[in-house]
């Protein structure tokens, strides 16, 4: 059947390319903002993956991380449906070495990065995501450490009201009420989401609440925009972080955000400061009907604030930067603890041979109360051959701090810390490509990281009683992607075909421990994914995607499909995931749902 399909995608593809003639894409290119210098896409010399409105609309997902699973090289790790409890690989990286911003600011949690994507955007009000792979350290300072995702929210928007409506397989209902105004002072928008579950098997029912809220209010010189979201979760979380089948798992997170930004342009000199609060509370319990039995609870608090800027010249363009937060926990299994962290980050982007030639070398300083402090070093190369084609390269150091999980966590004939942890190190490199031409492109990159001290839970020997968190030995990982993208016409209807893969390997096996929560036998070797977004009636769109992932232990092929209609002011669809009832697994022994449906309906008000 799956050979079948790739054959049926290959034909569809090969009779647009022969019956349609390729338009120029008149849109503006999208400038990249997860940095300090702004550049377009095309003139960034990394591997950088955009998922604008349009696709994000027309793919299968109906939240950021089934989103991000039609990217290969992005390994995302799901506990349930609706993307409870989801963590986020890159490049075979592990979960709290990949920083999620949300736009620009930071959302670690110290705790752990299992709360990474506790804050699930609603996609109605997301313009765009940018995927950045490969080291990140010296752009983003910490956690970036195999990349970074940056969840870019709208920004201009127009008078509207929706509601939408979902309700699905394992009695999944949702309700998400959005309005958006633009005043003559401001533009404003507001989400309320309600999503429950009975859950696929036995407790993993669910019961969520997010409030997302964004202003601008314009001055006559700037805009000073505000962003506020808040989320509220309630899941059974049958053997999400253990395996032990006496266990009855539960968990309740709150987590919220609020930051204030701006941005000031002076000439050729231009200033982006801003101001961040993110709180989370969790409590778990390793049996839900007996909370005596163990009960963790944990509140964090991030308060940071971080001042941006660049400066034009003859020479080029420089970027500066410095972030300071403040970390505290407080927790009845960690302790209380704190933590400040002070990062400055310096980089110049040259241009050279008339501009064909761009080097951008850069470095960041950290500082942590409770670490060694480090610099980390790092720098960008790329070539413009000609006006579709460019070369690049670039190489960096990354590093990460353990998580107050990994140093203290305690719980007795599972898991223990290691107080004695050291940073996690990475020496990254990469080299790649990319082609645009008219409505096609085509990117490539191999890329090589060399890291020491990662951090895992192991079990030294069969007979060990616990999981116990320790600095690995040096650990080298190489691999390659490409992705290909074509957009194209047939009865004067929009078409658009996606093709991504990434092969992974590393020498993890050379490990000599016997078991391993996170890294050793669990990481993607092949991915593949391919998406086809196709109209043939003007009200009418389909949307289907395969994935096939392999890893050490075990490989599987899932295919999700999407039909919608527009009428009016209605929007419905009707989305089916995982067709063909694959049975497989993406984290640990949780094994992930067969064949399901959601069907949905949106109303826009006048």
């Amino acid at each position: 059947m799956i050979k079948n399909f790739r054959i049926l995608i290959f034909l569809f593809l090969t009779y647009a390319i022969k019956a349609q003639e390729i338009k120029q894409d008149s849109l503006n290119e999208v400038v990249v903002t997860s940095s300090r210098i702004d550049l377009p896409f095309s003139k960034n010399s990394r591997t950088i993956t955009i998922i604008n409105a349009e696709q994000i609309q027309n793919s299968v997902a109906t939240n950021v991380a089934d989103l991000l699973q039609e990217v290969a090289g992005v390994d995302v790790r799901r506990r349930g449906v609706d993307g409870m409890q989801s963590d986020i690989y890159i490049r075979g990286g592990h979960f709290n070495q990949t920083l999620i911003l949300i736009d620009g600011i930071k959302t670690e949690d110290p705790q752990t990065g299992h709360h990474s994507m506790n804050i699930m955007m609603p996609l109605e009000n997301i313009e765009r995501i940018e995927i950045i792979k490969g080291p990140a350290a010296r752009i983003f300072g910490q956690n970036a450490f195999t990349g970074a995702i940056n969840i870019v929210t709208k920004s201009n928007v127009k008078k509207k009201l929706s509601l939408a409506v979902n309700y699905g397989s394992y009695e999944q209902k949702s309700i998400s009420l959005t309005a958006t105004n633009d005043f003559n002072y401001a533009n404003m928008q507001v989400n309320y989401n309600y999503a429950e579950s009975e859950g696929y098997r036995e407790n993993t029912d669910f019961k969520n609440h997010n409030v997302f809220l964004k202003s601008s209010f314009k001055t006559k010189k700037n805009s000073i925009n505000i962003l506020a979201t808040f989320a509220d979760r309630k899941f059974g979380a049958n053997n999400f972080y253990t395996n032990n089948v006496a266990f009855n798992e539960y968990e309740e997170t709150q987590t919220s955000l609020v930051g204030v930004s701006t941005k000031y342009n002076f000439n050729k000199f231009q200033i982006k400061p801003k101001i961040y609060w993110r709180r989370n509370q969790d409590m778990f319990l390793l049996k839900r009907k007996n909370p005596e039995f163990s009960r963790n609870f944990n509140i964090s608090n991030k308060i940071g604030a971080e001042i941006n800027t660049s400066y034009k010249s003859k020479i080029g363009t420089t970027g500066l930067g410095l972030d300071v937060a403040k970390v505290s926990l407080s927790s009845n299994n960690l302790g209380d603890q704190e933590r400040t962290m002070l990062t400055a980050f310096l980089e110049h982007r040259f241009q050279l041979a008339n501009n064909r030639l761009d080097i951008t070398p850069g470095v960041s300083i950290s500082y942590f109360s409770d670490f060694e402090s480090n610099i980390f070093p790092g720098f960008d190369i790329g070539y413009k051959v000609n006006t579709n084609f460019k070369l690049y390269w670039n190489f960096g150091y990354s590093y990460r701090v353990p998580t107050y999980i990994e140093l203290y966590v305690n719980i007795p004939n599972f898991l223990s810390g290691n107080e004695n942890l050291e940073q996690e190190k990475a020496v990254s490199q990469e080299m790649g490509f990319k082609y645009n031409k008219n409505n096609f492109k085509l990117s490539g990159a191999i890329f090589n990281r060399v890291a020491t001290n990662l951090i895992d839970y192991i079990k030294e020997n069969q007979d060990s009683p616990f999981f116990i968190a320790q600095n690995l030995r040096k650990i080298t990982t190489q691999g390659f992607e490409v992705n290909a993208n074509y957009e194209f016409e047939i009865l004067n209807l929009k078409q658009q075909l996606n093709l991504g893969y990434t092969f992974l390997n590393d020498d993890y096996k050379g490990t000599n421990v016997f078991a391993s929560r996170y890294l050793i036998n669990t990481s993607i070797k092949h991915h593949f994914t391919t998406s086809l977004q196709t109209q043939f009636f003007k009200n009418v769109r389909q949307s289907i995607i395969y994935k096939y992932v392999e890893r050490p232990l075990n490989n599987y092929n899932v295919v999700d499909a999407k039909v919608s209609l527009q009428l009016a002011d209605f929007r419905i669809f009707a989305l089916v995931n995982n067709i063909f009832n694959t049975e497989y697994i993406e984290q640990a022994n949780i094994l992930m749902p067969k064949g399901n449906l959601i069907f949905g309906v949106q109303y826009e008000f006048d």
